[in-house]
């Protein structure tokens, strides 16, 4: 019967269930740390710069193995790139649950690098397996479920933790990636384990395309600017309310949920909004809406929760645009997978550093101005380079 009611299902809708539970494993595992990171640190023994290190590595790994997971990608095929990854997800939680402070590390590189290796996979089998016309609304649906991901992983791991421990609460990320295992087989099949490799650009398909250097380039300083401003903002917003209005501990981390919780009406909004304007004319609005943020907060932070929801919708849209962009500038399927590993590594490198760099300014300077000003400046990067590519995307309707 289970039989038959698969095969009444079409397969599009299989393979839009499969995307949407893979990205619920793309950012949860890196986000249930933050709940738990109390009593880890003290069984543990853990520095505060050792924690540090440990909430950074997984965006250091998406910088740093980029290259890598575009290997993959091509080498393997992208069916079997995220399976790997699938794979991957599953022993990194294992390992970082299981032992230790070096295996806490060790696991979360596994998983860094398993997921690095899914950012660049997924666009490509949306790219390859959906019309034109159905591309955008699929990675709205990809963009929305990692932000799905991460709000369902952050409310659900503390109380598992204050039940069953941290370790078993970090463990249970591993369900998602089981789950998603198996919708994925039976999206694809024996063809999920069995590599092949992606074909060569060819030049003479490609003519017409509008694909070009300065393209990539534009791509990668909007998603530079796009992914300095949203990890600096993660993982500094409540520090800047509490400070700035005296806001509760929980009250601040309110702000830090609508700032997620937002992005999903940002990731499904924004195909919906470039079915009826132009891709340059979303992504400037999108621009005006993340400049609410730092001025917003600068100006007037009393209005914290307005200028928090603008820069929900503002991160959720711009990196559902970005890889928008992405899949229908690129000639091929090679060609795809390069530039997102360029603009992904680039940017992200951007990314890693942001939280540094903006909590030595504020210590150096004892004030929220200064980092509020680096954001504003990321933001400016954002709008100028997604401006700058944007205007090239075709229209798709």
């Amino acid at each position: 019967m289970s039989a038959n009611f698969l095969t009444r299902v079409p397969r599009s809708w299989l393979l839009l269930a499969a995307i949407g539970l893979i990205a619920l494993n793309m950012r949860g595992p890196f986000v249930a740390v933050a709940p738990v990171v109390g009593p880890m640190q003290q069984e543990l023994g853990f520095s505060p710069v050792e924690v540090g290190f440990l909430t950074g590595i997984p965006v250091l790994c998406f910088a740093l193995a980029s290259p890598l997971a575009s290997l993959a990608g091509r080498k393997l095929g992208p069916e079997v790139a995220v399976t790997l990854t699938l794979l991957g997800v599953l022993l990194g939680v294992i390992v970082r649950s299981a032992g230790g402070g070096a295996p806490v590390m060790l696991g979360t590189v596994i998983l860094g690098i398993a997921i690095t290796v899914g950012n660049i996979a997924v666009p490509l089998i949306i790219r390859r397996d959906f019309a034109p016309a159905r591309q955008g609304t699929a990675m709205g649906i990809y963009t929305a479920a990692l932000n799905v991901g991460s709000f369902v992983t952050s409310v659900i791991t503390a109380p598992l933790a204050e039940l069953l421990g941290w370790r078993p609460a970090l463990a249970a990320c591993g369900l998602f990636s089981l789950a998603a295992a198996v919708v994925w087989v039976l999206a694809f099949g024996s063809r999920a384990f069995r590599p092949e490799a992606v074909p060569g650009s060819n030049p003479g398909r490609a003519a017409g395309k509008p694909a070009s250097r300065w393209i990539t380039v534009g791509l990668t300083a909007g998603f530079a600017g796009q992914a300095f401003s949203y990890y600096g903002l993660t993982a500094w917003l409540p520090s800047l309310l509490a400070d700035e209005l005296g806001m509760t501990a929980a009250a601040a981390g309110a702000g830090s949920s609508l700032f997620q919780i937002l992005a999903i009406a940002g990731g499904l909004g924004v195909p919906f909004a470039a079915r009826f304007g132009s891709t340059t004319t979303v992504g400037l609005t999108l621009g005006l809406l993340w400049l609410t943020v730092p001025l917003g907060l600068l100006l007037a932070p009393e209005l914290w929760w307005l200028w928090s929801s603008f820069g929900g919708a503002a991160q959720g849209g711009g990196i559902t645009l970005i890889f928008i962009a992405i899949i229908r500038l690129a000639r091929d399927q090679a060609s795809a997978g390069r530039m997102s590993a360029v603009v992904q590594g680039v940017g992200y490198c951007f990314g890693a550093v942001a939280p540094t760099l903006l909590g030595y300014v504020h210590g150096a300077s004892g004030s929220w101005t200064g980092p509020l000003l680096m954001v504003l400046c990321s933001v400016a990067v954002f709008i100028l380079g997604t401006a700058l590519s944007l205007r090239h995307v075709p229209k798709v309707r």
